[in-house]
Protein backbone atom coordinates (compact mmCIF):
# COMPACT_ATOMS: atom_id res chain seq x y z
CA UNK A 1 0.00 0.00 0.00
CA UNK A 2 3.02 2.19 0.86
CA UNK A 3 4.39 1.11 -2.32
CA UNK A 4 1.32 2.70 -4.28
CA UNK A 5 0.85 5.67 -2.29
CA UNK A 6 4.74 6.35 -3.31
CA UNK A 7 4.37 5.37 -6.63
CA UNK A 8 0.95 8.08 -7.32
CA UNK A 9 3.26 10.85 -5.45
CA UNK A 10 6.33 10.00 -7.40
CA UNK A 11 3.61 9.96 -10.92
CA UNK A 12 2.19 13.70 -9.47
CA UNK A 13 5.31 15.22 -9.08
CA UNK A 14 6.81 13.96 -12.55
CA UNK A 15 3.37 15.28 -13.85
CA UNK A 16 3.77 18.65 -12.85
CA UNK A 17 7.47 18.54 -13.88
CA UNK A 18 6.19 17.58 -17.17
CA UNK A 19 3.57 20.36 -17.42
CA UNK A 20 5.78 23.17 -16.37
CA UNK A 21 8.20 22.20 -18.90
CA UNK A 22 5.64 22.29 -21.86
CA UNK A 23 4.48 25.21 -20.51
CA UNK A 24 7.91 26.98 -20.77
CA UNK A 25 8.36 25.40 -23.83
CA UNK A 26 5.25 26.75 -25.29
CA UNK A 27 6.27 30.21 -24.72
CA UNK A 28 6.40 32.98 -21.71
CA UNK A 29 2.92 33.92 -20.44
CA UNK A 30 1.70 37.78 -21.98
CA UNK A 31 1.81 40.22 -18.87
CA UNK A 32 1.94 44.07 -18.15
CA UNK A 33 4.24 46.08 -16.00
CA UNK A 34 4.46 49.42 -14.66
CA UNK A 35 7.40 50.65 -13.09
CA UNK A 36 8.59 54.00 -11.68
CA UNK A 37 11.21 55.60 -13.25
CA UNK A 38 13.91 57.64 -11.81
CA UNK A 39 17.13 59.06 -12.32
CA UNK A 40 19.69 60.42 -9.46
CA UNK A 41 17.24 59.54 -6.72
CA UNK A 42 14.10 61.58 -8.39
CA UNK A 43 11.20 60.74 -9.39
CA UNK A 44 11.24 61.56 -13.58
CA UNK A 45 8.39 58.92 -15.17
CA UNK A 46 6.54 55.81 -15.67
CA UNK A 47 7.24 52.61 -17.80
CA UNK A 48 5.19 50.48 -19.18
CA UNK A 49 6.26 47.25 -20.56
CA UNK A 50 3.58 44.59 -22.24
CA UNK A 51 4.07 41.13 -23.56
CA UNK A 52 1.60 40.01 -26.04
CA UNK A 53 1.32 37.07 -27.78
CA UNK A 54 0.39 37.66 -31.60
CA UNK A 55 0.28 33.70 -32.32
CA UNK A 56 2.64 31.09 -33.99
CA UNK A 57 5.42 32.08 -31.75
CA UNK A 58 5.18 35.33 -32.18
CA UNK A 59 5.51 38.26 -29.87
CA UNK A 60 5.61 41.77 -29.36
CA UNK A 61 7.25 43.37 -26.14
CA UNK A 62 6.72 46.46 -26.07
CA UNK A 63 8.45 49.09 -23.18
CA UNK A 64 6.73 52.90 -23.34
CA UNK A 65 8.20 55.51 -20.81
CA UNK A 66 6.50 59.04 -20.15
CA UNK A 67 8.27 61.59 -18.56
CA UNK A 68 5.64 62.87 -16.03
CA UNK A 69 7.84 65.31 -13.72
CA UNK A 70 10.42 67.40 -13.94
CA UNK A 71 12.69 68.32 -16.23
CA UNK A 72 11.23 65.15 -18.60
CA UNK A 73 7.74 66.44 -18.26
CA UNK A 74 8.77 69.86 -19.13
CA UNK A 75 10.42 68.53 -22.52
CA UNK A 76 7.87 66.09 -23.47
CA UNK A 77 10.85 63.27 -22.71
CA UNK A 78 8.94 60.31 -23.78
CA UNK A 79 10.31 56.79 -24.98
CA UNK A 80 9.04 54.11 -27.26
CA UNK A 81 11.07 50.27 -27.64
CA UNK A 82 8.98 47.68 -29.23
CA UNK A 83 10.43 44.37 -30.00
CA UNK A 84 8.49 41.42 -32.30
CA UNK A 85 10.76 38.05 -31.75
CA UNK A 86 10.34 34.62 -32.05
CA UNK A 87 9.98 31.95 -29.27
CA UNK A 88 13.35 29.64 -30.38
CA UNK A 89 14.84 26.87 -28.84
CA UNK A 90 12.64 27.92 -25.51
CA UNK A 91 14.21 31.77 -25.82
CA UNK A 92 12.94 35.11 -27.37
CA UNK A 93 14.86 35.81 -30.88
CA UNK A 94 14.27 39.29 -32.29
CA UNK A 95 13.08 39.63 -35.56
CA UNK A 96 12.59 43.72 -35.49
CA UNK A 97 13.52 46.43 -32.53
CA UNK A 98 11.87 49.81 -33.45
CA UNK A 99 13.12 52.44 -30.74
CA UNK A 100 12.15 56.17 -30.79
CA UNK A 101 13.51 58.69 -28.51
CA UNK A 102 11.82 62.45 -28.44
CA UNK A 103 12.25 65.46 -26.04
CA UNK A 104 13.85 68.22 -27.83
CA UNK A 105 14.78 66.14 -31.01
CA UNK A 106 13.18 63.13 -31.97
CA UNK A 107 16.22 60.18 -32.88
CA UNK A 108 15.09 56.23 -33.74
CA UNK A 109 16.57 52.90 -34.33
CA UNK A 110 15.38 50.49 -36.72
CA UNK A 111 16.80 46.93 -36.61
CA UNK A 112 15.81 44.07 -38.90
CA UNK A 113 16.62 40.25 -38.37
CA UNK A 114 16.11 38.41 -41.69
CA UNK A 115 16.68 34.46 -40.32
CA UNK A 116 16.79 33.10 -43.61
CA UNK A 117 20.17 35.60 -44.61
CA UNK A 118 21.18 35.25 -41.14
CA UNK A 119 21.88 38.70 -41.59
CA UNK A 120 20.87 41.95 -39.45
CA UNK A 121 19.99 45.46 -40.73
CA UNK A 122 20.36 48.19 -38.32
CA UNK A 123 18.70 52.17 -39.56
CA UNK A 124 19.50 55.24 -37.41
CA UNK A 125 18.73 57.91 -39.69
CA UNK A 126 22.34 58.40 -40.47
CA UNK A 127 22.86 55.25 -42.50
CA UNK A 128 22.30 51.79 -42.90
CA UNK A 129 24.70 49.09 -40.61
CA UNK A 130 24.43 45.24 -41.56
CA UNK A 131 26.10 42.39 -39.94
CA UNK A 132 25.78 38.76 -39.37
CA UNK A 133 22.92 37.43 -37.05
CA UNK A 134 23.78 35.05 -34.02
CA UNK A 135 21.14 32.47 -33.21
CA UNK A 136 19.47 33.24 -30.04
CA UNK A 137 20.13 36.80 -30.84
CA UNK A 138 18.01 39.52 -28.39
CA UNK A 139 18.36 43.36 -28.19
CA UNK A 140 18.83 45.58 -26.01
CA UNK A 141 15.34 46.20 -25.40
CA UNK A 142 14.61 42.57 -24.67
CA UNK A 143 17.39 41.53 -22.62
CA UNK A 144 16.29 42.39 -19.54
CA UNK A 145 12.96 39.70 -20.33
CA UNK A 146 15.50 37.22 -21.63
CA UNK A 147 17.53 37.36 -18.54
CA UNK A 148 14.28 36.46 -16.29
CA UNK A 149 13.09 34.08 -18.78
CA UNK A 150 16.44 32.13 -18.56
CA UNK A 151 16.33 32.51 -14.65
CA UNK A 152 13.05 31.09 -14.72
CA UNK A 153 14.33 27.78 -16.17
CA UNK A 154 16.48 27.52 -13.92
CA UNK A 155 19.96 29.50 -14.71
CA UNK A 156 22.08 30.75 -12.56
CA UNK A 157 24.34 32.34 -14.73
CA UNK A 158 23.28 33.87 -18.13
CA UNK A 159 25.59 34.30 -21.41
CA UNK A 160 23.19 36.58 -24.33
CA UNK A 161 24.10 37.28 -27.93
CA UNK A 162 22.80 41.17 -28.03
CA UNK A 163 22.44 42.66 -31.05
CA UNK A 164 23.92 46.63 -30.94
CA UNK A 165 24.62 48.97 -33.62
CA UNK A 166 27.57 47.64 -35.63
CA UNK A 167 27.74 44.08 -34.09
CA UNK A 168 26.50 41.21 -31.90
CA UNK A 169 27.74 41.25 -28.44
CA UNK A 170 28.12 38.42 -26.33
CA UNK A 171 26.63 39.47 -23.01
CA UNK A 172 27.76 37.53 -19.88
CA UNK A 173 24.99 38.14 -16.64
CA UNK A 174 25.58 35.85 -13.38
CA UNK A 175 23.27 35.70 -9.92
CA UNK A 176 25.36 37.00 -7.02
CA UNK A 177 23.23 36.45 -4.61
CA UNK A 178 19.72 37.14 -2.81
CA UNK A 179 18.54 40.63 -0.77
CA UNK A 180 15.71 41.97 0.27
CA UNK A 181 14.29 44.47 -1.80
CA UNK A 182 11.70 47.21 -1.56
CA UNK A 183 9.37 48.51 -4.20
CA UNK A 184 6.10 50.29 -4.78
CA UNK A 185 4.97 46.52 -5.49
CA UNK A 186 5.82 45.33 -2.46
CA UNK A 187 8.62 43.82 -0.78
CA UNK A 188 10.71 40.75 -1.61
CA UNK A 189 13.89 38.20 -1.59
CA UNK A 190 15.17 38.90 -5.07
CA UNK A 191 18.14 37.42 -6.94
CA UNK A 192 20.44 40.11 -7.74
CA UNK A 193 22.35 40.20 -11.52
CA UNK A 194 24.53 41.99 -12.16
CA UNK A 195 27.08 42.24 -15.80
CA UNK A 196 29.92 40.50 -15.61
CA UNK A 197 31.80 41.22 -19.25
CA UNK A 198 31.87 45.05 -19.09
CA UNK A 199 32.09 47.87 -16.94
CA UNK A 200 28.85 49.10 -17.95
CA UNK A 201 26.75 49.55 -15.11
CA UNK A 202 23.76 46.72 -15.34
CA UNK A 203 21.76 45.61 -11.65
CA UNK A 204 18.62 43.91 -12.03
CA UNK A 205 16.70 42.25 -8.79
CA UNK A 206 14.82 39.20 -10.07
CA UNK A 207 11.96 36.91 -8.11
CA UNK A 208 11.78 34.55 -11.08
CA UNK A 209 8.84 32.34 -9.30
CA UNK A 210 6.32 35.43 -9.53
CA UNK A 211 7.53 37.46 -12.46
CA UNK A 212 9.53 37.25 -15.96
CA UNK A 213 10.76 40.71 -14.93
CA UNK A 214 13.25 42.08 -12.55
CA UNK A 215 11.39 44.06 -9.46
CA UNK A 216 14.10 46.66 -9.74
CA UNK A 217 16.63 47.50 -12.42
CA UNK A 218 19.41 50.15 -12.43
CA UNK A 219 21.44 50.37 -15.76
CA UNK A 220 24.07 53.08 -17.50
CA UNK A 221 23.10 51.70 -20.72
CA UNK A 222 20.57 53.94 -22.26
CA UNK A 223 20.59 56.38 -19.78
CA UNK A 224 21.84 56.36 -15.97
CA UNK A 225 17.98 55.29 -15.01
CA UNK A 226 16.21 53.31 -12.14
CA UNK A 227 12.90 51.34 -12.42
CA UNK A 228 11.50 49.69 -9.49
CA UNK A 229 8.07 48.12 -10.21
CA UNK A 230 4.73 49.07 -9.11
CA UNK A 231 1.92 46.61 -10.06
CA UNK A 232 2.72 43.83 -12.72
CA UNK A 233 -0.47 41.71 -14.13
CA UNK A 234 -1.29 38.77 -16.24
CA UNK A 235 -4.48 38.77 -18.32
Amino acid sequence: MRILKLSRTFLAGAALALSATAAFAAGPAPFTATYQVSRDGEAMGEATITLKSLGNGEYEYSNQIKGTSGLAAMLGANTSDVTRFRWNNNAPETETYHSKQSALKTKQRLMQVNWNTRQVSVDDGKGTTSYAATPGMVDRNTMPLAIGLALQGGNQSVNLPVGVKQRVEQQQFKVQGTEAVQVPAGSFQAERVTRTDSDKHFDAWYVPKKFALPVKMAQSDGGDLTLQLVRYSTP
